[in-house]
């Protein structure tokens, strides 16, 4: 009878276990399938596949997953970038454009965060409303990417090689790929309505 105990135990304990593993898998497909679409389908996946239970199969939550990790990579860009304004024996130009790299990392930020909000707050809107809503998110996240860019062009030029380009450069551009994602997945949902 102990061993019938046993093993009716170890049967369910695997039946559980093989439920909480496809549901995990389901939840990753979709991220997957989904951004098959982007520009950056594997930084997509990397980026959005621990925030799967939340996401489930929500093309909305997806987006909004996005964004936010988008806008958690700018603000730490934007806090690398002003602890690097601090360093000593900067050139002058390696000043001015970390000083105006950090304005635009300041509006990225800023718009980023306007389009979080926006998205979480426009509820269940149809029509019209919606369509004004997925506008206005659409704008500031494009704004945003142009602002990543605009960053990065500051330190053109051969004056600027070295390691504060480089380094600015990496924290940046990583911002601006997973912000093309969360763009993409933006109009695909907006598409889907």
């Amino acid at each position: 009878m102990a061993k019938t105990g046993c093993l009716l135990l170890l049967l369910s304990l695997l039946y559980i276990i093989s439920l909480v593993t496809a549901a995990g898998i389901a939840d990753t497909r979709f991220i997957r399938s989904s951004c098959k679409s982007t520009t950056y389908p594997a930084l997509c996946v990397q980026s959005l596949s621990a925030y799967a239970p939340s996401i489930q199969q929500s093309p909305r939550q997806l987006a909004v997953t996005a964004l936010s990790v988008s806008l958690s990579r700018a603000q730490s860009a934007k806090s690398f970038v002003t602890k690097l304004r601090k360093f000593r024996n900067l050139k002058h130009r390696e000043y001015e454009a970390i000083a105006d790299c950090l304005d635009e990392m300041g509006d990225t930020v800023d718009r980023l965060s306007k389009s979080v909000q926006e998205l979480n707050h426009m509820g269940q809107a149809k029509g019209q409303d919606f369509l004004w809503h997925m506008s206005n998110v659409e704008t500031w996240v494009s704004a945003a990417l142009t602002d990543e860019n605009t960053c990065t062009d500051g330190f053109g030029g051969k004056a600027l090689e070295g390691k504060v380009k480089s380094s600015v450069r990496a924290q940046v551009v990583n911002v601006a790929h997973v912000t093309s994602n969360a763009l993409s997945l933006i109009n695909k949902f907006a598409g889907k309505h």
